[in-house]
């Protein structure tokens, strides 16, 4: 692996503006820098490129991220290609000679070679396995539907791969999940008696592979492992096969299953893919965008399904654009997209299709499910439940229409949800005839600080204490998110917001991150005032915790420890009352 510090070495002496206008025409929109999506069409420019904070992102599509980020999606690069073209252009030469890194590329191909020995060798299988063929052909799949999807058969034999492996003790087959070590090291296929389903990159390299037992067996789908090539989260099943007709039809169908994207595929929606043995992830869903405009969600109508279409709606959030459209359909209970072709035909989904939910709808239907809006402690919880996934959102148009219909639906003014945390960096006017200096809301100062560190992660060493005593021991999602971004800013040279956001690529928060970088684009303000905002931030936050703490202190017998306390608290609060900032001028 290229040494982080090299990386973040790397885009301090970068700058994004000289990098995109290779490419992009740009022009200077105050702090930033607009031109026309290169990633998509368009005739008004949504692009803005941040100089400050080296950091993309097109309001369009929500494509986004640093000058590595950039040449990937522009040049069709890889991570590392990007990183030694940015290195060549400032002449800086990739530590790229230490033996792990030369491992680490060599081990990459020879897992590559090795999965497509074994694809080619599952696929010979399959011709002489009669059960095999039952099992497809009752399927109602062709024999040129196998062959476009690669389709394969592993024997049920423990070691049937020593016949294109003799070299069966070989490391490669366990790195590439194609064999397990067992009890006293003995070695077995990982995969046997079983459907072979390719897994495919773009390029059409295969990576991985998914396989069905045949018969009643457990379990019934079986999954590669995760390894240096195959990554769950970051991989569609067919969007090999699937981009070229995404392309043309303008849409993207995602489905649960590799039989419903086959059975799809041969009914004529070739723009079918699913996700692999995992949840969507924000990750699938932008890479989808990134083809089309329109991405379809077809889920069943069993509780899983409607599980799967919530964690669909919360991982298109943080990507959908303005100018994208996501649909959700759940259909009829017991049906699947395979099971209603085979038994209806093509136009019964198409029908199903036209249907679709728009991710308004939807949103507003999932988080009403099983609440009485007549209650209104339902509508409270209704609105506690969605106001997290809204501030995700980089779209803002589309946010702030799903607030306003957010509140209709639960009774509330728009201002209200805004006020309550929801944009806690948007200064809103105090509502008429509320105190304007009531305190924040707590989630809305922790939500401010994160913002804040994102955008100027130079911030991180001057707060350091502050963030230190605040949110390093801190369990809600946001302390973690806080303290991730002060290690991430704290150790080495301080990075932009860009190369920060490179060194948080691996993080389970980085959708959000990458989310809220976005947002920060649209911001006029500069490290001065953030840095005031900050200060005034953590002033509240302390003053709650010595309030919390002297609560804690009255309530218990008097002693004169717990006296001397109580003076000590009621002194500080006094200070840090007359120090303190107004929310709404903060």
């Amino acid at each position: 692996m290229i040494p982080p510090g090299f990386i973040q070495d790397l885009l301090a002496r970068v700058d994004i503006v000289d990098v995109v206008g290779r490419y992009v025409q740009l022009k200077r929109a105050g702090q930033n820098y607009v031109g026309l999506c290169p990633f998509h069409g368009e005739k008004t420019p949504s692009f803005t490129v941040s100089p400050s904070k080296q950091f993309f992102h097109c309001f369009g599509c929500g494509a986004h991220g640093s000058a590595i980020g950039f040449l990937m999606d522009q040049r069709g690069l890889s991570y590392v290609d990007a990183i030694r073209e940015l290195a060549r252009q400032v002449g800086l030469s990739v530590p790229e000679t230490a033996p792990t890194d030369v491992a680490a590329a060599g081990r990459a191909r020879a897992l590559t070679e090795v999965l497509e020995r074994a694809a080619e060798f599952y696929k010979r299988q399959l011709r002489n396995a009669p059960a095999a063929i039952d099992y497809l052909k009752g399927r109602g799949l062709t024999g040129a539907t196998a062959a476009r999807f690669a389709l394969g058969f592993a024997p049920d034999a423990w070691q049937s791969l020593r016949e294109v492996f003799p070299a069966y003790e070989d490391p490669r087959l366990v790195e590439a999940g194609l064999v397990i070590v067992g009890e006293e090291g003995r070695r077995y296929d990982r995969f046997r008696g079983r459907v072979m389903f390719p897994i495919r990159n773009r390029r059409g390299q295969v990576i991985g592979f998914g396989a069905r037992v045949l018969g009643g067996g457990e379990p019934k789908y079986l999954n590669s492992p995760e390894t240096p090539l195959f990554r769950k989260g970051y991989e569609l099943y067919g969007l090999f096969e699937a981009q070229e007709a995404i392309r043309r039809r303008r849409r993207a169908i995602v489905c649960e299953g590799y039989l419903d994207v086959i059975q799809l595929s041969q009914a004529g929606f070739e723009e079918a893919v699913a996700a692999l043995g995992t949840a969507v992830t924000s990750h699938h869903v932008a890479q989808l965008f990134r083809l089309t405009d329109h991405v379809i969600f077809a889920f069943d109508g069993d509780a899983a399904g409607r599980k799967a279409a919530r964690r669909a709606l919360e991982a298109a959030l943080p990507v959908v654009a303005d100018e994208k459209r996501a649909s959700f359909v759940l259909l009829p209970e017991g049906e699947d997209p395979d099971s209603l072709v085979r038994a209806h035909g093509a136009a019964a989904f198409e029908d199903e299709l036209a249907r679709a939910l728009p991710l308004s709808r939807f949103f507003l239907r999932t988080f009403a499910e099983g609440r009485d809006l007549a209650l209104a402690e339902d509508r409270v919880a209704m609105r506690a439940e969605a106001k997290p996934l809204l501030a995700t959102m980089s779209a803002g148009a589309l946010r702030d229409q799903l607030v306003r219909e957010l509140a209709a639906a639960t009774g509330a003014a728009p201002g209200e949800i805004e006020a309550a945390g929801l944009q806690p960096w948007r200064r809103l006017p105090p509502r008429r005839g509320a105190d304007a200096r009531a305190p924040a809301p707590i989630d809305d100062l922790k939500s401010r600080v994160l913002q804040r560190l994102l955008a100027f992660p130079v911030l991180a060493r001057e707060f350091n204490a502050q963030i230190a005593a605040e949110f390093l021991d801190g369990t809600e999602p946001v302390d973690r998110q806080i303290a991730e971004i002060w290690r991430a800013a704290t150790v080495g040279a301080t990075p932009s917001s860009g190369a920060l956001l490179e060194a948080l690529a691996d993080s389970e928060f980085n959708d959000a991150f990458r989310a809220l970088a976005a947002r920060g684009l649209t911001l006029d303000d500069d490290l001065d005032a953030a840095r005031a905002d900050l200060a005034g931030a953590f002033v509240k936050l302390e003053l709650r915790r010595t309030q919390a703490e002297l609560r804690a202190l009255v309530q218990r017998p008097p002693t004169s420890e717990t006296l001397e306390r109580i003076r000590e608290l009621t002194e500080r609060q006094a200070r840090l009352k007359d120090g303190a900032v107004a929310p709404d001028s903060a």
